[in-house]
This record gives C-alpha cells, sequence and structure tokens, in this order.
C-alpha cells in the first residue's frame, strides 16, 4: 500500500511540473491590446501558443497614456516582463538604454519584414525588436455634408482644396464641422501635424539628429493646420472620431478603428475615405504618418528560449494576419507574404490604407524623441489657441529641444 502511494504520489508531482504555477514554464508579456475584441483576438493566438509549447503565458495590459512610465519603473525596479510590446517611436528610448535584448543574430530573417517598418527596431546598427503590426491615418470625409455644400463628390486631393472644403462646409452655430484637428491631445497631435511637415518636404531632426524645429518649411507647414483648425472644431481624437461618427465633421485624419466605431455606432453614415491630401506644387502624394507595433524581449530575461519563440510565433505573418482578421483596426501584418492579403483588401476601406501605406513615414529614430515630441507639442496647442504665433511657437521648441539633447 505505501508503495502505491508512493507511485502515486511521484506521478501527481510530475503530472504539476509543467502548471503555470511552475515558474520555469510562464513568460510574462505586456501588451497595449486592451479592447475587448482586442483582447479575444489575443487571447486566441496566446492560448494556441500555450498549447503547443507546454507553457503559461501571463499577459498584462497597458495604456498608451501610462504605459511607457509603467515600463520605465519596472525595468528600473527590475520586475520587467519578459516580452513587450512597444509602438515605433519608443523603441529608441529602450534600446538605446542598453534594457532590450540584441536580436540580430537570434535566427531572425529581418528581411522577411517591410522595409518601412525596419528603421525604428535598428540601434547603432543592430536589431532590437521585431516588427509586428503596421497601419496608418487616412482623410475621412462625410459625402453628405459634401454635398449639402454643394461640393463635388471627389474628396480634396491637396491641402488648399481641403481648407477650401472645410470652410465651405463649417457651420458651428448648426453644430457642424468642416475640419476636426486636435488640439491639447498627448501623443495624438504630433500624428497631425508631421504628416503636413512631411508632405511640404520638412522635417523635425536632420539626418544628423540636430533639430530643425523653425524652418520655413516646418512654420508653412504648421500654418496649414492652424487654418484647417478655424474650418472646424478643435478636440481629443476621441471627441473627433465621435462627431465624425455622429455626421457633424466634414473633413477628419483618423485610422482604421474609426471604421469600427462608424459601423457600430451609424452604419448608414454616408462616408468615404481618400489618401491624404498632397502639399499644391509638391509631390502627386502626401505623406501619413505610420503607426506600426512591434515585439521585444527584456535583456534580463531567464526565458530567452520560450521569449523568442513568442516574438517569432506572434510576429510570424500567418499569426499576425490571424489578429487583423479578428478585429480591423489592428492593421496589417509586417510580414511581406502576408501584409497585401487578398482577405483584407477585399474591403474598399482597407485598399485605401494599404495604398497610404506605401506614402507613410515613421518618427525619427531617436532615443529622446518622445521628449522632443512632448515639447513641439505643447508650443502647437499654444499656436492653436491664439497664444503665440506659429514663428514665435516653433523658435522657441527649437531653443527648448537644442537645450534638452544638449542636456544628455
Amino acid at each position: 500500500m505505501k508503495k502505491l502511494l508512493l507511485i502515486l504520489f511521484v506521478i501527481i508531482i510530475s503530472g504539476c511540473k509543467n502548471t503555470e504555477n511552475n515558474y520555469e514554464f510562464t513568460i510574462k508579456f505586456w501588451h497595449f491590446w486592451s479592447e475587448p475584441n482586442q483582447k479575444q483576438a489575443l487571447l486566441y493566438l496566446v492560448e494556441n501558443f500555450e498549447k503547443e509549447n507546454n507553457c503559461k503565458v501571463e499577459l498584462t495590459e497597458l495604456s498608451w497614456n501610462d504605459g511607457k512610465t509603467k515600463l520605465i519603473t519596472a525595468f528600473s525596479s527590475d520586475v520587467q516582463p519578459d516580452v513587450l510590446e512597444l509602438g515605433s517611436d519608443w523603441i529608441a528610448q529602450f534600446s538605446s538604454t542598453n534594457v532590450l535584448m540584441d536580436l540580430t543574430n537570434d535566427s531572425i530573417n529581418f528581411d522577411d519584414y517591410l522595409d518601412y517598418s525596419l528603421p525604428p527596431v535598428r540601434w547603432n546598427n543592430r536589431y532590437y525588436a521585431v516588427p509586428w503590426i503596421v497601419d496608418t491615418r487616412v482623410l475621412f470625409y462625410n459625402k453628405k455634408l459634401m454635398k449639402d455644400a454643394g461640393l463635388p463628390d471627389i474628396p480634396p486631393t491637396n491641402y488648399s482644396e481641403l481648407i477650401e472644403f472645410a470652410d465651405i462646409i463649417n457651420q458651428p452655430d448648426n453644430n457642424i464641422y468642416g475640419f476636426g484637428a486636435n488640439g491639447q491631445d498627448p501623443h495624438r497631435l504630433y500624428k497631425k501635424v508631421l504628416p503636413i511637415i512631411w508632405s511640404n518636404g520638412g522635417d523635425i531632426l536632420d539626418a544628423t539628429g540636430s533639430p530643425r524645429i523653425n524652418s520655413i518649411t516646418n512654420i508653412d507647414a504648421i500654418n496649414i493646420y492652424l487654418q484647417l483648425s478655424r474650418c472646424g472644431i478643435i478636440e481629443t481624437q476621441r471627441q473627433l472620431d465621435s462627431y465624425f461618427s455622429q455626421g457633424k465633421i466634414g473633413f477628419v485624419f483618423s485610422g482604421a478603428w474609426l471604421l469600427e466605431k462608424i459601423k457600430n455606432e451609424n452604419p448608414n453614415l454616408d462616408f468615404g475615405v481618400a489618401l491624404v491630401p498632397a502639399i499644391s506644387g509638391k509631390k502627386e502624394h502626401g505623406t501619413s504618418f505610420l503607426g506600426a507595433e512591434y515585439l521585444a524581449i527584456s535583456k534580463k530575461t531567464s526565458k530567452k528560449e520560450l521569449a523568442l519563440k513568442l516574438v517569432k510565433y506572434l510576429s510570424d505573418g500567418n499569426n499576425a494576419l490571424t489578429l487583423a482578421k479578428k478585429f480591423p483596426e489592428a492593421g496589417f501584418p509586417a510580414d511581406k507574404k502576408y501584409s497585401n492579403s487578398t482577405e483584407l483588401l477585399s474591403d474598399n476601406y482597407k485598399k485605401v490604407f494599404a495604398e497610404q501605406l506605401k506614402y507613410a513615414k515613421a518618427t525619427p529614430v531617436h532615443p529622446r524623441w518622445l521628449d522632443i515630441q512632448e515639447c513641439l507639442e505643447s508650443k502647437i496647442t499654444s499656436t492653436l489657441y491664439n497664444q503665440m504665433d506659429v514663428y514665435s511657437a516653433l523658435n522657441s521648441a527649437q531653443i527648448e529641444v537644442l537645450q534638452l539633447l544638449n542636456n544628455k
């Protein structure tokens, strides 16, 4: 009897070896997919990974508002996750501080990923993250408001037309607005002004990483954004999306999440999506903001092999495609073989997003970019609310960013 009990005890202990309570087979993944449909789609992939690898993936949700602070605190306190999701404009700050694992020689073929998705993952000619999902912003336009205003049913192709059309539609007394401009909206305002700067041939940093914020081309670009803001309403992105969905805004720059919002809240809205306008006399197309999600591994992880497996699994084009099909706002796989999936491009709206990705650009790869961005947004906000003129605001930003970069 004692021998039988001993055998049973050994069997039970052996069976418990790979449970989620055994640290050896548990991996921590911090991510930003917090909406219900996003969580469900991610969980579907994670559960499959757990079954295939006989492990447990411990998920922790972050928000874009305070996620960076939580990650910095985690790394400082040495309680960082094994795998983490990062936005394209965050990677340089983390890779430059030596907290991410160097993935250059870890059997990941970076040639498999879209060329424009790769600059953010490089630091000092090494790779510190893997592209996962890419997306961009396009111009949403209200067909009914255009028709009611006597405008042609073709969306504006340049910023001069956009300003003209928005001004004609704008009737603030009737709660109808020509254009939706982002105001004091942290981490979002710069995504609306940078495309105009880029389309105008400007940039925030030059090839050496030095600021060129107060250039004439940048001043002209911000003046265009100011003109647009005077032809509509200044609000947060969330509120602008709501107003557009309600049929109150003629034009707004937004992402694929707005498609889903309209589908759920106002499916009869007569609207369209178009490429970002060009600057008259410049290129034939406008440049948009490239949004992308990346996967990185903590340098201090004790589970490198399993962490690498998870990163490869999630960034695999077929799995990224599964994610994109389960919720449209995910965007497109960064894997070249799956980025132009016919399943995604069967949607006419998504076709426009895919076309705009050809003319999209990521933020400068700089370890202090988030600080530079914060300064830029602060100064542009002051122009939107008539606290400073554009020339003074950008000169002030130039001085502050120079001081910031000189005090490393």
